[in-house]
C-alpha cells in the first residue's frame, strides 16, 4: 500500500469523522445536513469554474454517484436523528468495506494478498465491535434494531458509490470529476429537506449554526477529494477500508464531546482497526 495513499486516506477519514460530528451536534439535523451539502456544492461549483468540466465519458459516473451520495446523506441524517451516533456510524462504515471487496473482485478483478484479507477483516471486526457495545446495551429495543438496519443500508450505498467513483477516477481527471459530482448533490437534497421541514427552517438553522455549517461544508468536500486522489493509484478495496478509520475517530468524538460511553470493547476495537491498517500497509 503506497505511503502517500495512507496519508491521504487518514486525512480524509479525520475530516469525514469531524463532518459527521458537526452534523450530529447541530440542531435540526436534517436541515443542517441540507446546508452542508449546499455549501459543499457551492464551494465545488466555484472551483469548477476554474478547473473546467470533466470529460463527457465521466458524466454518467458522476450522475450515478451524485444520486447515491444524495441518498446516503438523507439516510445518514435520518439515522442520526433517531439513534445513537456511536452505534449507527461504526456499523455503517464497518460493513461497507466487506461489501466493497465483493464489487472490486467482480468488476475490477482486484486480487488481494492473504495479508490484505487479514487486514480488511481486522478493520471490519474492529469497527463493528465499536458499534456493538451500544447494541449490547439496547437489550433488544426496537429503536436500535431499526438503527442497525438503517446503518446496513447506508453501508450498501457507501460501498456502491465508492466503487463507482473509484472506477471513474481511474479513467479521467480526479478534481473536475469530484467537483462536478458534489456541485449536483444539493439539487436533490435541498428540495427533499425543504419539502419536509419548510424553507424557513433553513434560515433558522443558518442563524444558529452558521460557523459549524461553513466548516462542515468545506470538510465534506475536501475529505472526499483526498480519498478520490488515493483511489487513482491504490487498490480500491484497501482504500475503502482504510478510510473507515473515520468510524474510530467518530466514536472517540462521540465519547469526548457528546458524552457517549467508550468502554473497553470500543478501545479494543479501535486498536484492532489500527492494527488492521498496519497489516495492509506492510503486507497488502
Amino acid at each position: 500500500m503506497p505511503t502517500l495513499a495512507l496519508v491521504l486516506l487518514f486525512l480524509s477519514a479525520s475530516m469525514h469523522a469531524l463532518w459527521n460530528f458537526l452534523l450530529k451536534s447541530a440542531e435540526e439535523k436534517f436541515v443542517a445536513m441540507g446546508w452542508q451539502t449546499i455549501l459543499s456544492g457551492a464551494f465545488a461549483f466555484v472551483i469548477l469554474l476554474f478547473t473546467g468540466m470533466p470529460p463527457k465519458e465521466m458524466w454518467g459516473f458522476a450522475i450515478i454517484s451524485m444520486f447515491l451520495e444524495a441518498i446516503y446523506f438523507i439516510l445518514l441524517s435520518t439515522a442520526y436523528t433517531s439513534h445513537d451516533f456511536s452505534l449507527v456510524y461504526p456499523i455503517a462504515r464497518g460493513a461497507a468495506p466487506a461489501m466493497l471487496v465483493l464489487w472490486t473482485a467482480i468488476f475490477l478483478n482486484e486480487r488481494l494478498t492473504i495479508g490484505g484479507y487479514i487486514g480488511l477483516g481486522m478493520i471490519t471486526l474492529g469497527i463493528m465491535s465499536i458499534g456493538a457495545t451500544t447494541l449490547l446495551k439496547s437489550k433488544g429495543e426496537k429503536i436500535h434494531i431499526k438503527g442497525i438496519l438503517t446503518a446496513l443500508l447506508v453501508a450498501l450505498i457507501i460501498s456502491v458509490y465508492t466503487f463507482v467513483d473509484g472506477k471513474a477516477v481511474r479513467g479521467g481527471p480526479v478534481l473536475s470529476y469530484g467537483l462536478f459530482m458534489f456541485s449536483m448533490i444539493p439539487f436533490i437534497t435541498t428540495p427533499y429537506i425543504a419539502f419536509h421541514y419548510g424553507v424557513d427552517s433553513f434560515k433558522r438553522v443558518w442563524m444558529k449554526n452558521r460557523n459549524y455549517l461553513l466548516v462542515g461544508g468545506g470538510l465534506g468536500l475536501v475529505a472526499y477529494m483526498l480519498a478520490l486522489f488515493a483511489y487513482t493509484f491504490a487498490p480500491l478495496s484497501y482504500s475503502g477500508a482504510i478510510r473507515e478509520v473515520s468510524a474510530v475517530i467518530g466514536a472517540f468524538l462521540g465519547w469526548r464531546f457528546l458524552k457517549e460511553q467508550m468502554g473497553g470493547v470500543r478501545v479494543f476495537g479501535s486498536v484492532i482497526v489500527f492494527a488492521g491498517v498496519m497489516v495492509i500497509a506492510i503486507f497488502g
